[in-house]
């Protein structure tokens, strides 16, 4: 994981446990929505857009269909070409979208409760950036719900695949998003940072 994002996440959850004012976690600790939904914000922020597309839609020529695209990957019928979005706009589209991941994820999961908020940070990603199909009866979910963790988070790297001009087509931002989410999953959701709570322990 590269140590920029490691810094946010970090940051981010030391906010949230400390009730540290401004930024991300304070904005939706008030709105009392988990943690992991937090968290996984934070995380989604820094590989849709870095904030970059906050403003005017743009067509996303990677995705299927290339679609009408605006904030941290929000397409759908709430994205209109031509209009503005402010950052409070891309917050109230992006928060449904982020729950109903935690939703879907929780429900497909039968070892949701037991897992960290690190392990779920990194499904909720998967779900919110792949869509629901990585749910539907894959491995990634089988070995999820045989109890085997390990093995759930090392298939989190094979869903690096996107659409680039009509094929399928490994994309480096997904292989390095990946790598994250499964950092996240397989060793901060395991015996890694803060693994019996949100911050319990900070390692170097």
């Amino acid at each position: 994981m590269k140590e920029f994002i490691r810094k946010r996440l970090v940051e981010t959850a030391l906010a949230i446990t400390f009730g540290a004012a401004g930024g991300v976690a304070t904005y939706y600790a008030v709105q009392q929505h988990s943690d992991s939904v937090v968290l996984a914000m934070e995380l989604g922020s820094h590989y849709e857009s870095s904030g970059r597309h906050i403003g005017t839609p743009y067509v996303d020529k990677l995705g299927k269909g290339q679609p009408l695209t605006v904030c941290n990957g929000v397409t759908g019928p709430e994205v209109v070409a031509g209009r503005t979005y402010s950052r409070e706009d891309c917050k109230r589209l992006e928060l449904p979208k982020y729950i109903e991941a935690e939703r879907l994820a929780r429900a497909a999961l039968k070892n949701w409760d037991a897992y960290n908020v690190w392990v779920r940070v990194s499904l909720i990603d998967m779900v919110y950036n792949l869509g629901p199909a990585v749910l539907n009866d894959t491995t990634l979910v089988r070995l999820g719900n045989s109890g085997d963790l390990v093995g759930m988070c090392e298939q989190m790297p094979r869903w690096v695949r996107g659409t680039v001009n009509g094929q399928s087509a490994v994309l480096p931002g997904l292989v390095d998003r990946r790598a994250t989410t499964r950092e996240l999953c397989a060793e901060w959701g395991r015996d890694g940072h803060f693994s019996s709570g949100l911050i319990s322990e900070v390692r170097p």
